[in-house]
């Protein structure tokens, strides 16, 4: 079963595979995520951490606090 991702394109290609390895493949799946637990995934680092949340703000959500 195909998933399409709605992930931000400039996101590394190692943030991609942490993120679709573990099953991440919408942005709005981050809001119940805090920060923290997504640089805990290996190849996340700040420059995801901006864009995803930058990608969340324009849909009117945040990382979990």
């Amino acid at each position: 079963m195909e998933q399409t991702s709605n992930l931000p394109s400039k996101l590394s290609k190692p943030a991609m595979r942490a993120f679709t390895g573990a099953g991440y493949v919408k942005i709005e799946q981050f809001a119940e995520l805090t920060e923290k637990e997504v640089l805990e995934l290996h190849g996340v680092g700040p420059t995801a951490i901006v864009l995803l949340r930058q990608a969340l703000a324009d849909k009117g959500l945040s990382f979990r606090k």
